[in-house]
């Protein structure tokens, strides 16, 4: 549909707690927000994810895709996940570096679990109920964007903002 403005903290939407979205095959604006977060998604060169709330939309839809990412480990690929629900996170977890389009001058270390459970109605397979097991990369990019659904940006998970935020560098 449509390549949309990736809105940047500190912008009040990005705080949100989304609302679930209307999710039934035909329903427009489920449909325009997806195809818009796929569009906006694709503009972007090495983007693995984006919620809905960076492009102004309050609703509970995100889109993932690792497939591309040299960390990626037998993705899932392309997940369309509306009003997603994470059942089950490792009790092992792992600090590693994210960035995010919505900070896009800032890097830092967060600390998420190494594997996770979400459902989520599957906006390629006519919404329906759809459970998949993450690990690694995919579990963590997955995981960033529910906690934009939630109002969480990963600046609320960094440790120390002293030893844990960094630049975020510039390559030629």
């Amino acid at each position: 549909m449509a390549v949309r403005e990736v809105l940047t903290y500190p912008d009040p939407v990005l705080k949100t707690v989304c609302a679930p979205a209307q999710a039934s095959p035909g329903n427009v604006d489920t449909e325009r927000v997806i195809a818009d977060l796929l569009d906006t998604m694709g503009s972007f060169d090495h983007c693995v994810g984006l919620a809905a709330p960076q492009i102004g939309e309050t609703v509970r839809i995100a889109v993932v895709d690792i497939t591309d990412h040299p960390k990626a480990k037998d993705p899932h690929g392309l997940m369309v996940l509306v009003n997603p629900r994470v059942v089950h996170r490792s009790e092992g977890s792992k600090v590693s570096r994210e960035g995010c389009l919505s900070l896009p001058d800032l890097t830092a270390n967060v600390r998420r679990p190494r594997k996770a459970t979400v459902e989520f109605l599957d906006g390629q397979k006519g919404f329906e109920m759809n459970q998949v097991q993450l690990a690694g990369f995919e579990a963590r990019c997955v995981l960033h964007e529910i906690d934009h659904l939630d109002g969480i940006l990963f600046l609320d998970r960094v440790a120390s903002i002293t030893d844990d935020l960094f630049r975020r560098q510039t390559y030629k």
